[in-house]
């Protein structure tokens, strides 16, 4: 292995929760196209797509577009704040998920690192007594 490949971060890999929450949402179709739709909804070209469809409406199809348009806006911004709540119930759910499973992996490493304190301990000490012993000379009496 290179010094290079050892600097560089392994960025293909992913946490475990993270793995099993894509297998998850990619195994639900309803998950799918909630991602699809909040995904859509959270970028520029939603923004640029409703400026134009907006302007287009008040300018060109209808002479007061007013009542129409604030309806169908405020239904839009009920569906999309659903999909905001999904989201962030997703969210939420990811980091309990992460948070459980990295509890329990410095839950073992913590019980790894005091048993391999205890027998280093153990080790020590009689590694100490058989020195003490080889070192005192035999009594004589």
């Amino acid at each position: 292995m290179t010094t290079e490949a050892i600097r560089q971060p392994n960025t293909s890999r992913h946490h475990p929760v993270v793995v099993a929450k894509q297998e998850q949402r990619a195994a639900d179709l309803q998950l799918r196209i909630a991602d699809w739709i909040t995904a859509f909804a959270g970028s520029m070209p939603f923004v640029y797509l409703h400026v134009a469809l907006f302007a287009i409406w008040m300018l060109f199809l209808e002479s007061k577009p007013w009542p129409m348009l604030t309806l169908i806006v405020s239904l839009e911004a009920i569906f999309l704040s659903t999909f905001v709540m999904i989201g962030q119930n997703r969210q939420s759910d990811f980091q309990q998920a992460k948070a459980d499973h990295d509890f329990n992996e410095q839950e073992l490493e913590l019980k790894t690192n005091t048993e391999l304190t205890r027998e280093i301990h153990t080790l020590t000490t009689e590694l100490h007594e058989r020195l003490l012993r080889q070192s005192t000379p035999p009594h004589r009496g």
